[in-house]
């Protein structure tokens, strides 16, 4: 199978959809001219031309609100709000309108948006552009929340994610989109709400998404060579998420462990280990681990950045403790 990189992969999945789909708009800041701050949408504005790739203002509630609107009216919008950071900004119109509006036109409306941001630190943007927010959106009814760690589940999921009829929160990690894997030539989709086990083991379920699933996985090589086999699942999305797989290889290897970039406090590795806890308590040999950010806001300085981020050599302490090695 071919190699190619985070970023090409969601380039070929937007430029897929609007080839497909002629009510499929992109509308954002810098989407056009300069080709999307991470380089997604670049080559699009002079491919489709500049009705359906929309250079907004610097006014996420606009873009939001917008395409909120056009959904509602039978468009198809992609909404790219530069940095999760900045959906802040337009909250109203996202949990407000376009997560409500199904239920409280009694089915007479429905917002099919997708609403494409990144999240994560680790690229010395300072406090107020590194944070995860991902967790936040997980706990409103009306949206779904996805988080690809891989160009493989970047494509499939946003081809699923293109038949939903209610809003999607499509996240990206800033720091993946160098990130390599193979993606076939064949067609293929990913359905909304199934976990992966992206490496298998008997010892230990390490349950993350988005680039912890990268940690894990590193991770989940250097407890290989200890002798312990840990089972790394990757989300894939967070609303709504697959507990029955998570369950299963709990209940099979007797140790749990999440790993979130978010903070702690609030985290959806909170729900993780209380749904691990209710559900699966007889069948666990310890009690559920968590690793998150610090709590503290993005240091600008990388050293103490770095520090602030989940790394790998916590995860192999954190797996380490909980089996008592």
């Amino acid at each position: 199978m071919p190699l190619i990189n985070y970023r090409d992969a969601m380039t070929k999945a937007l430029r897929e959809a609007l080839i497909e789909d002629e009510n499929m708009f992109i509308m954002g800041e810098d989407v056009g001219a300069y080709g999307g701050a991470y380089a997604v949408t670049k080559g699009m504005l002079e491919e489709f031309g500049p009705r359906r790739i929309i250079d907004a203002p610097l006014s996420e509630s606009a873009i939001a609100g917008a395409c909120t609107g056009a959904a509602m009216a039978g468009l198809h919008p992609v909404a790219e709000i530069m940095t999760i950071n900045f959906t802040l900004l337009a909250l109203d119109q996202i949990v407000n309108h376009a997560a409500k509006i199904r239920y409280m036109s009694g089915g007479q409306y429905h917002a099919p948006v997708i609403i494409r941001t990144v999240t994560g630190g680790g690229a010395q943007l300072g406090a107020t552009h590194s944070q995860s927010f991902d967790p936040w959106f997980a706990s409103v009814p009306g949206l779904k929340v996805v988080v690809p760690a891989t160009p493989f589940d970047a494509l499939g999921l946003f081809r699923s994610v293109r038949e939903e009829e209610d809003p999607v929160i499509f996240i990206e990690h800033i720091r993946l989109y160098s990130s390599r894997g193979e993606v076939p030539d064949e067609l293929y989709a990913i359905p909304i709400g199934k976990a992966d086990i992206k490496h298998k083991g008997d010892d230990i379920t390490i349950v993350s998404y988005s680039r912890g699933v990268h940690l894990a996985l590193e991770a989940a090589q250097v407890l290989e060579r200890q002798g312990i086999g840990a089972e790394v699942v990757d989300l894939r999305s967070l609303r709504p998420w697959d507990k029955e797989t998570v369950l299963d290889s709990v209940r099979k290897t007797g140790h749990a462990l999440v790993v979130e970039e978010a903070w702690r406090t609030g985290g959806f590795g909170a729900e993780v280990a209380s749904v691990i806890q209710e559900e699966a308590f007889d069948d666990l040999d310890g009690p559920v681990r968590r690793i998150g950010g610090l709590e503290v806001p993005m240091p600008y300085n990388r050293e103490l950045e770095q520090a602030s981020i989940p790394s790998s050599e916590q995860v192999v302490q954190a797996a380490e403790s909980a089996l008592n090695r």
